[in-house]
């Protein structure tokens, strides 16, 4: 009966609750998952360490292992941790203290280990009863001023012991030594850098508060591992570096040894690994190569490596190509590795956050900030205290004979107390220290040393006072100690930056020269170096230029350098933007790649005129012309930010579109020359700056069924070039197309007639250039401008290609001279040529007065 009431009653005792299994699952979890985050699997990002690092740390500083005692028993730490602070189990803490010792896995180790503690080929470290343990120097660092309230402390699991929240971590830890874990949900991966590196970033942010994360990767540049390597790139890294979230590309260090009378065979060797890679493991994937006939070229592979350091060689068969054999190693083994990188970390707030290179930098300034703040409190207290006790013993030296008498009267240690802070002003501290004080201190050289203690101790409060008074005082005090940490253990960077191929830009890869560009009127489009058209005497037949359809024909051809921006305007007012390397290159007879392919542009939108830019200045302008005789100028600045979709560079009315484009200074003067064979000469001061979407204003008045065909910006010393539809053509002075204002009839650029056709284009030419003039079956002929006719304006000109089956000339542009070459025809063209001038300019009709004074 007794046991039936033992189980009623504790029936009666058991509380039972109502709830559902998913909200009891969610909740457990959760609870679980941030266990796991906070306390086990990220670290903090103040000091870099998870809690088990940290309190091993703490328990071997607390135990007195340090770097300048004795080494001690790892079985010793590790029970020592295991029994205040970490109850996780005994082979997870000793795993923890190897890798803070393992000079191959972290940059600065923090434990100094004695015995095996394990290797690169993966070898693991022997148990902990073998192996002996103490702090490294730098580690002194991490815990340095701890006993000083520089950090919160908090019960530990059973509340019998107080471990700290955070170590005082008097350099970056968190980048210096990095950290991998993977928690629920979530995982980290921070490679190790360079300490000095590390610590040029925190003083460049406490220098400017406002420096960017781009600013700061001048002084982090890259990761720095401590088994070296080679970073192919840094593409990954200023990503991580930027968001927080990247990849690193890191290979071995190969040296290629070539056959030659001391060496029978050629040898790739390899003296340093990726960061983490198993040795052992790199070279079975390289004996697998030659097990599974990958390559016949390898013959051996060997592993010579020492306490010295790595060297793993791979022999290779007589003729092999050791780089052939090295590219095969890097792609198909360890030999190099390809690894993400996580920048993540708890915060002040033991949040997980994902945080940028600055941002990790900030936060452990922030701490370092906390840490001198506190720790000048502390000593501020302690001081004053001291000096508050050294003042009454002073005061007690000075009237020692009173004293003595107060303390002979009093009857007891209490009774003197009240005595002597009644008589003297003093604090019952101060009167404990004076009745605790020896006969010695009545020496002359004992009050001597109080004064001067007490001397020290006023100045040094008064230091503490001004470092205390601002955030400016302490960031300096911040910056000295990190300063002078990298002057004590401060190495150089020991992986290499390399070059990731993949991160070139194609600029990089192209030739520098100067190309030609041609468009056709279908829309097709190449590029050509301007090589590829060898000079002619004027008359010539000319070489083909364009392959086309029977229905296409080139409209336009462009010269320009390689590397220039290549700004295409469009018949509807709209403007794109692509390097001209981007233009694909192909042989002359061939007909190109479609324009669409490169620009985003509508089916019935052709390009019309290209302009190379160099850079977008601020003083320089673009000016637009179009058909119906409008013009636009616009700063270049406005374009700058033009891309392959495009953007509208002028608003056009209907049945209007651009027909050139021209970049001016500001004071420029402008040419325009229309179909009929009309020209105007005026300042583009008479057209005011517009913004890019802006429509233009008048030009030149056209008369009905004319059109602008082209316009130049004017130079004074040269002289201008015009070609007709069937091929007529001369050179002509600038003076003879005299100034005028914006808006008006303009002046005729010549005598245009059915035997002539009308005017085709007109251009700019200072005699050094060469002349290329393209035709609408493809035929492009090349001659120096030297080589066409001076003749005034008002003539015909004289005939500069020949054309066949109908053909008309559709284009011409300029190109850098390039020396003749012996051609027995071309001579033979130019002499007959030169037979007909005479002719041609007997033919030439003059151009009635009326009509030179429009």
């Amino acid at each position: 009966m007794s046991k039936e009431q033992d189980i009623l009653n504790l029936l009666e005792q058991t509380k039972i609750q109502d709830m559902h299994i998913e909200q009891e699952m969610r909740t457990s979890f959760m609870d679980y998952a941030m266990s796991v985050n906070i306390s086990r699997a990220i670290p903090d990002a103040r000091d870099g360490l998870k809690p088990v690092h940290r309190r091993i740390l703490y328990a071997m500083h607390s135990q007195g292992i340090t770097y300048d005692k004795p080494y001690k028993k790892c079985a010793k730490a590790v029970g020592d941790v295991m029994g205040k602070f970490h109850p996780h189990g005994d082979s997870s803490i000793y795993d923890a203290l190897v890798r803070l010792a393992q000079n191959f896995s972290i940059n600065e180790p923090l434990v100094d280990g004695h015995g095996n503690f394990g290797s690169v080929d993966g070898d693991g470290a022997a148990a902990s009863r073998y192996t002996e343990a103490r702090l490294s120097k730098i580690s002194n660092e991490m815990l340095r001023d701890i006993e000083k309230d520089t950090v919160d402390f908090v019960p530990n699991y059973d509340g019998e012991e107080m471990e700290p929240t955070v170590l005082p971590a008097r350099f970056p830890n968190l980048l210096v030594n990095g950290s991998n874990g993977i928690a629920v949900g979530m995982a980290t991966n921070i490679p190790p850098h360079n300490l000095g590196e590390v610590i040029d970033g925190v003083v460049a942010l406490i220098d400017n508060p406002e420096i960017t994360c781009e600013d700061l990767i001048n002084y982090v540049p890259a990761p720095d591992f401590p088994t070296k390597g080679i970073i192919m790139g840094t593409k990954g890294i200023r990503q991580a570096y930027l968001t927080g979230k990247g990849g690193i590309v890191l290979r071995s260090r190969a040296i290629i040894e070539e056959e030659s009378d001391e060496n029978k065979y050629p040898k790739i060797i390899f003296t340093e690994i990726p960061y983490q890679v198993n040795k052992k493991k790199a070279i079975r994937q390289a004996l697998d190569l030659i097990k599974n006939k990958v390559t016949e070229d390898i013959h051996y592979v060997r592993d010579e490596s020492d306490r010295e350091g790595i060297r793993v060689v791979v022999e290779l068969k007589k003729g092999a190509s050791p780089e052939v054999v090295l590219n095969l190693l890097y792609k198909r083994t360890q030999f190099q590795i390809s690894d993400g990188i996580i920048f993540l970390a708890l915060d002040a707030n033991q949040r997980p956050k994902l945080m940028n290179l600055k941002e990790m930098l900030s936060i452990y300034l922030e701490h370092q900030i906390e840490v001198i703040t506190r720790r000048s409190k502390f000593d501020l207290n302690k001081a004053e205290e001291r000096a508050h006790i050294l003042d009454g013993l002073v005061l007690a030296l000075a009237n020692i004979d009173d004293i003595i008498t107060v303390i002979k009267a009093s009857l007891d240690r209490t009774e003197a107390m009240e005595n002597l802070t009644t008589k003297f002003n003093l604090s019952e501290k101060q009167a404990a220290a004076i009745l605790d004080m020896r006969l010695q201190r009545l020496t002359g050289l004992e009050k001597e040393k109080l004064e001067e203690e007490l001397k020290d101790l006023r100045a040094f409060i008064e230091e503490l006072n001004i470092l205390l008074s601002s955030r400016e005082n302490i960031l300096a005090k911040v910056k000295e100690e990190l300063l002078e940490i990298k002057e004590k253990y401060a190495t150089p960077r020991k992986s290499e930056i390399g070059i990731d191929y993949s991160d070139i830009n194609l600029g990089d890869l192209i030739k520098q020269e100067d190309v030609v560009i041609t468009i056709s009127h279908n829309g097709y489009i190449k590029r050509m170096p301007v090589t590829e058209y060898r000079a002619q005497n004027r008359g010539g037949r000319g070489v083909t230029g364009v392959k086309t359809k029977d229905e296409d024909f080139v409209e336009n051809m462009f010269v320009t350098f390689s590397h220039n921006d290549l700004m295409f305007f469009t018949t509807k007012g709209k403007v794109y933007r692509i390097k001209a390397y981007e233009v694909p290159e192909a042989t002359k007879q061939s007909k190109g790649r479609a324009i669409i392919n490169l620009l985003e542009v509508e089916k019935d939108e052709l390009v019309q005129a290209v302009l190379p830019v160099k850079e977008y200045s601020e003083n320089g302008y673009i000016n637009i012309a179009t058909r119906n005789g409008l013009i636009k100028k616009t700063n270049v600045s406005e374009y700058e930010n033009i891309r392959k979709t495009g953007k509208i560079a002028i608003t056009l009315n209907e049945g209007d579109s651009v027909i050139g484009v021209n970049y001016t200074t500001g004071n420029d003067e402008i040419l325009i020359a229309t179909h009929n064979g009309k020209c105007i000469r005026f300042n583009e001061n008479d057209v005011r700056p517009t913004g890019r979407t802006s429509m233009g204003v008048k030009a030149i008045t056209l008369t009905d069924s004319d059109y602008v065909v082209d316009f130049t910006i004017i130079n004074p010393q040269s002289e201008f070039i015009t070609i007709s539809e069937n091929g007529y053509g001369k050179r002509s002075v600038t003076q003879d197309y005299r100034l005028q204002s914006r808006g008006g009839k303009g002046v005729k650029a010549g005598n245009f007639n059915e035997k002539t056709g009308k005017l085709v284009n007109l251009k700019q030419v200072t005699g050094n250039e060469d002349v290329m003039i393209i035709a609408s079956n493809g035929v492009i002929i090349r001659m120096h401008t030297e080589n066409i006719t001076t003749i005034s304006r008002s003539t015909q000109g004289v005939r500069l290609m020949k054309l066949n089956d109908g053909a008309t000339v559709m284009c011409l542009t300029l190109s850098e001279r390039e020396e003749d070459e012996e051609n027995t025809e071309e001579m033979l063209n130019s002499k007959e040529m030169a037979e007909n001038d005479s002719q041609n300019e007997t033919e030439v009709e003059s151009i009635s007065t009326d009509e030179t004074q429009e």
